[in-house]
């Protein structure tokens, strides 16, 4: 499990729990919730416990200790690889948000794991080396958002290309978030906690404002262009407050296959463990009665500014996606820290974007390279937006 105590994290051992008879929880990890990760770890006794932040390691064997586990504590990116790669383990749950899960989600990829992806970045910030390691080594890759869970599902297994399983487009759904209806010129004034308050959904704060802003919508246009290997132009963005249809596939027959259900996590994460087959997940049946309605509409381009960068983004290839991830989180991190306006973030981006050199992106190091830089810009827009607001 890498993340074990964010929100997919939480979920997925929600699942595991209920069918102790079928898994046995190997490695446990975190970033630095020790309190967290050493309760799970008296819960599921894994054999190895992972902190990423290596000067919280110490605090985290001395409970484990005191608990009388003999759960084995590493630290680092170093143990997270490890333990990702690590040939005792069959599968992988990668749910690290962010760049900080591209390495240890390449290490299982690289390792020949299942790998379940619920880390969108690893795919957005390095999609060709991602792509490649897996065809080389031939891992089984399924995801775990709900949408690309959803493709996964109205597709054909396996399946080639879409054209010649008759695939016309993708349609991914979005619920549009807390904002959807407000006045365009009220969000300039958007709390966090109003941000992270989505209707639907619980997810952690930052994924949540990339909910509010759509860019969430626009890493996973670009997960899904290398996940099933389609363009830009194939893959539609509608919004869908209900949060029920998780995403379409049309085909060119004209039928519309859907998958829907409650917005719950531990749906996608269920299908992804026990695929090809399926188990209880805990989460109850949709009742379309008492939902009564279903509604679609265009999202606004001018509400949500990052999705079009996001396409934007992918069309131009390389390592523009890479840069739009890496200022992204920056300005998503600024104004959770209320450093910066929520209608700010997508200036900070577009001007990031617009500003990094384009590589060809051949391995980790050049991706690694063009996040960094990408980050220091970042930066630099941060301070020119605070200097101009002064």
């Amino acid at each position: 499990m890498l993340g074990s105590t964010g929100s997919v994290g939480v979920n997925t051992l929600n699942v595991l729990g209920r069918h102790p008879e079928r898994y046995r929880v190997y490695a446990l990890t975190a970033s630095e919730r020790v309190v967290e990760l050493a309760q799970q770890c008296r819960q599921f006794t894994p054999r190895y416990a992972v902190i990423l932040n290596e000067k919280k390691a110490a605090e985290l064997k001395r409970r484990l200790c005191l608990d009388g586990l003999d759960t084995e504590v590493l630290s680092g990116l170093s143990g997270l690889c490890q333990v990702a790669s690590d040939s005792r383990v069959d599968t992988v749950m990668a749910a690290i948000i962010g760049a900080a899960g591209l390495r240890p989600t390449l290490a299982a990829v690289r390792a020949g794991k299942k790998v379940l992806l619920a880390n969108k970045e690893s795919l957005v910030m390095a999609g060709p080396v991602f792509m490649q390691a897996l065809v080389a080594s031939k891992a089984q890759l399924l995801p775990i958002d709900s949408e690309h869970n959803a493709i996964f599902q109205c597709l054909p297994y396996p399946c080639g290309s879409l054209d010649e399983a008759g695939v016309e487009k993708l349609l991914l759904t979005g619920s549009g978030g807390p904002f959807r209806t407000w006045q365009i010129d009220e969000l300039e004034w958007v709390t966090p906690d109003q941000a992270c308050a989505h209707p639907n959904w619980s997810m952690g704060r930052k994924i949540s404002v990339d909910s509010a802003t759509m860019m969430n919508k626009g890493l996973e246009l670009i997960e899904a262009c290398y996940l099933f290997h389609a363009p830009a132009e194939q893959i539609e963005v509608l919004v869908h407050p209900q949060s029920i249809v998780h995403s379409m596939v049309q085909y060119c027959d004209g039928s519309l296959l859907a998958q829907l259900g409650n917005p719950d996590m531990r749906t996608p994460i269920a299908h992804a463990l026990a695929f090809p087959g399926r188990m209880k997940s805990g989460v109850r049946g949709l009742d379309l009665l008492a939902q009564g309605r279903l509604d679609f509409e265009a999202p606004d381009p001018e509400r949500f500014p990052c999705l079009r960068l996001a396409r934007a983004a992918i069309k131009s290839g390389n390592s523009v996606p890479t840069a739009l991830n890496a200022a992204n989180e920056v300005a998503v991190a600024a104004f959770l820290n209320g450093e910066l306006a929520f209608t700010q973030i997508s200036t900070i981006i577009e001007r990031v974007v617009s500003r990094a050199k384009v590589f060809e992106l051949t391995d980790l190091d050049v991706v690694e390279q063009v996040d960094s830089n990408a980050r220091l810009l970042a930066a630099q827009e941060l301070t020119r937006i605070t200097n101009e607001v002064n």
